[in-house]
């Protein structure tokens, strides 16, 4: 009886979020993205980089940034996190957004380490697989 409750017991946590939780690096979207949700930009601005913050200056700039330019990531219905990967010296983590709609969407964010930790130095929407020249 224990081993089968010890079992369930760790299958559950290893389902949970807590899983990704291990990651910084993702962990650090995942905490934007849920300021994002909660429509707290002033702490989502807390998760880029100097150089995203000097480029938008106030957390209002921001915040109004994604939400037009980034609804997907502004009201996400699910977010799933892809590979990481090193760029010519860069890391870069893919994340498949499900919009609202249930529509995907692919992202590719740069991170960078700084003393306050991990943050976004940049996000591109990729185009949709099949799409483009």
């Amino acid at each position: 009886m224990r081993r089968l409750a010890f079992g369930f017991l760790t299958a559950l946590l290893l389902a949970s979020p807590l899983a990704a939780q291990q990651d910084p690096v993702q962990q650090t979207i995942l905490d934007q993205i849920e300021a994002f949700k909660a429509d707290d930009f002033a702490t989502a601005f807390t998760f880029a980089s100097p150089t995203i913050k000097s480029i938008f200056m106030s957390p209002e700039n921001f915040g109004m940034m994604v939400r037009n330019g980034y609804p997907m990531v502004h009201r996400p219905g699910s977010v799933r996190m892809l590979e990481q990967r090193d760029v010519a010296g860069r890391l870069w983590q893919k994340v498949m957004i499900t919009d609202q709609a249930g529509r995907s969407h692919i992202l590719d964010y740069q991170m960078i380490e700084t003393e306050s930790g991990w943050q976004i130095n940049a996000v591109q929407l990729l185009p949709e697989p099949g799409v483009g020249a």
